[in-house]
């Protein structure tokens, strides 16, 4: 089961989710989307928390009350961080996340530690924390049919964008070959003229058959 929230803070809302127990976390940290951002407690253990960005949302660039909710959830959803104050809450992208055999259920490291920011929470918050929990929805997804078809999505949206860029590049290419062509003719209708005047007699003078006679 995943949990889901909804923080309106902004608009549009931003969506939050969260595994219930850590084998969940398991498949949430291999069906996770690049638009996913993890959050977590800082060297205690807790829920991991999911924010999914907007499109084209930069990761460091995340609102600061949205951080501010996840953060909130994030302590709130940790035994021991609910109780303390002055808690870390560290977030990365998904993508950022590595997880390989030799490790714990729902343990995780980090590809580059470089990516990982962090925030601190002085105290928990329950206006924060009510609000989101009141949006709280229990759900039981195909994680890797929903990232399946999410993929399949994002390939079709790419290819319709290679089809328009490819017509928008025919449509260039035809107009400057159409222009060339009229620079490389421009003349031609005058030539045409000038020879049509000198084999016409039409306009010549009275004296012009003179030369012949």
């Amino acid at each position: 089961m995943v949990l889901y929230f909804k923080s309106d803070v902004v608009d549009p809302p931003r969506f939050i989710y969260m595994g219930k127990d850590k084998f969940e976390n398991e498949e949430l940290i291999q069906y996770g989307w690049e638009e996913d951002v993890w959050f977590h407690v800082d060297k205690l253990s807790s829920a991991h928390i999911y924010l999914r960005l907007k499109a084209n949302e930069a990761w460091d660039e995340i609102p600061q009350e949205v951080v501010n909710d996840c953060a909130q959830l994030t302590k709130a959803n940790s035994i021991e961080g609910n109780k303390k104050d002055n808690v870390t809450i560290i977030y990365t992208p998904w993508s950022n996340l590595e997880k390989d055999g030799s490790m714990a259920v729902g343990q995780v490291a980090f590809k580059d530690p470089r990516k990982v920011k962090r925030v601190l929470v002085e105290t928990r918050v329950n206006a924060i924390v009510n609000r989101l929990n009141k949006t709280k929805e229990e759900k039981h997804p195909d994680l890797a049919k929903e990232k399946e078809e999410m993929e399949k999505a994002k390939r079709e949206e790419k290819r319709q964008l290679e089809l328009e860029r490819e017509k928008e590049e025919a449509r260039v290419a035809r107009e400057r070959r159409e222009k060339a062509y009229q620079r490389d003719h421009m003349y031609d209708d005058l030539f045409q003229d000038d020879l049509v005047e000198a084999s016409s007699n039409q306009n010549k003078p009275a004296d012009f058959y003179d030369d012949f006679m």
